[in-house]
């Protein structure tokens, strides 16, 4: 395993940021402005080079993939080529999710979700890309043991982007679910979480937060998983030079971990 970050800045001072951080893993999650980062990938690809920074995996996240009326071909549109930007960039990984449409039936949106992560892997595949679908709840209900039996029981090229903290603000048991499902783990984010009284708190530094890190960890060495851990900084509190130090913070307490 190795570390990386997730980055907003995918221009030369974001690479180099990375770099600085002590990292040679980069995430980018394209949730607006698609066609401005397809744009730099030519510029971007010669700074990853120049700083030797690698990219961990590209996502878009809570994007309407499927209608009423099917697929949202546009959105697949900007999905693939997205996955073109993968194999530009060397990801392994494109990262996404399904929303779920009230006008159809569970069976309806469970069918058009698999036709969706079909459609993706048949396209990224002889690319040397890999489809994973976050466990996040924006616009996204692949996101459970259910779901997952069912669409990844269908799927088996399709992996996960796991994230504990979604799990435990939704009340659920993330070692459990990464005991039953790390085999199929493709990306891991690190983000904290404190949620108290069923309440969320706030999004603290992974290791200066309630999750059981060392369990998880030691779990991941068992799943056998060798991807990157991405850290995620998420909290309103932790921003500035505090959100700096919790970053460091975060990359020591880990570099404990990996071994």
């Amino acid at each position: 395993m190795n570390l990386g970050i997730i980055s907003y800045n995918y221009y030369e001072s974001g690479i180099k940021g990375v770099k600085d951080l002590g990292l040679d893993y980069v995430e980018f999650c394209i949730n607006e402005e698609a066609e401005k980062f397809l744009k730099e990938v030519p510029n971007l690809k010669n700074n990853l080079v120049k700083y030797s920074v690698k990219v961990a995996s590209i996502g878009r996240w809570g994007t309407t993939r499927i209608d009423k009326n099917g697929l949202v071909l546009e959105e697949l549109e900007v999905s693939y080529r997205l996955i073109d930007a993968c194999e530009t960039l060397g990801a392994p990984v494109f990262v996404c999710g399904c929303n779920y449409v009230d006008e159809l039936s569970y069976y309806d949106n469970l069918t058009l979700a698999i036709k969706y992560f079909k459609a993706l892997i048949d396209y990224a595949s002889p690319k040397g890309v890999k489809i994973a679908v976050y466990n996040c709840r924006w616009n996204n209900f692949i996101c459970t043991d259910e779901t997952w039996r069912i669409v990844l029981g269908h799927l088996p090229e399709l992996g996960i982007k796991y994230d504990p903290s979604h799990c435990v603000y939704d009340g659920g048991n993330y070692l459990e679910e990464i005991n039953k499902w790390g085999e199929r783990f493709y990306h891991f984010h690190l983000k904290g979480s404190l949620y108290i009284n069923n309440q969320r708190v706030d999004d603290p530094p992974a290791g200066l937060d309630m999750t059981n890190w060392p369990a998880v960890m030691g779990l991941l060495y068992a799943k056998g998983y060798q991807g990157i851990l991405s850290i995620e900084p998420h909290s309103s509190t932790w921003t500035g030079e505090l959100g700096a130090k919790g970053v460091e913070y975060t990359i020591n307490y880990f570099k404990q971990l990996i071994f």
